[in-house]
């Protein structure tokens, strides 16, 4: 992890945490991180502090409701590969669903309904992912799409078009490789 850190400030983060609430932070510690979930906004032409905010809202946005929507994720990387830390890696994001509890959630924004990322955005994605398995001892196999525990189309692009996943996660191993001098072994 010493390695990780002194990579850190080439992904130029932004850390503006959620308050905590129950529908958006829930300061539940986040024991063991076992993945990375990459997910895409479902909002397009958003940004980074838009779904940021959005996260940060929910308490007024569910006041009154019957039905309460939950959900976060530890980054949000805007358009322009922006990269904003919502909340703390020791903590659970309400973004993954049964694994919540040992992942840690990348929401990408993306330019248009197809869910494709922009270069900026899916650059930062490459490098935070990489960051994050060197950071947790993990392996670019242990990046994985929301799809992947639920089923859920997302993120919509690169669960339609599995080859660009598979070009992702390649790009992910080798980005561990140049940034760490690590072999991700797979």
């Amino acid at each position: 992890t010493v390695q990780a850190q002194k990579i850190l400030p080439k992904l130029s983060i932004q850390t503006k945490l959620i308050q905590k609430n129950k529908y958006s932070r829930p300061g539940i510690a986040l024991k063991k991180v076992k993945g990375v979930v990459i997910h895409y906004t479902a909002n397009p032409g958003t940004d980074a502090e838009d779904n940021r905010n959005y996260f940060n809202n929910l308490p007024k946005l569910n006041a009154g409701k019957q039905k309460a929507t939950y959900a976060s994720s530890h980054f949000v990387i805007g358009l322009e590969g922006q990269i904003v830390q919502c909340i703390p890696l020791n903590e659970i994001a309400y973004a993954s669903n049964g694994r919540n509890y040992d992942t840690i959630s990348i929401e990408c924004c993306h330019p248009d309904e197809t869910g494709k990322f922009n270069e900026a955005t899916y650059d930062s994605a490459v490098k935070l992912s990489a960051w994050l398995c060197v950071r947790f001892g993990l392996t670019s196999e242990n990046v994985i799409r929301h799809y992947d525990v639920t089923g859920k189309n997302c993120p919509k692009y690169y669960v339609e078009n599995p080859d660009a996943w598979i070009q992702m996660k390649s790009d992910i191993a080798v980005q561990i490789d140049v940034d760490y001098g690590l072999q991700d072994v797979q």
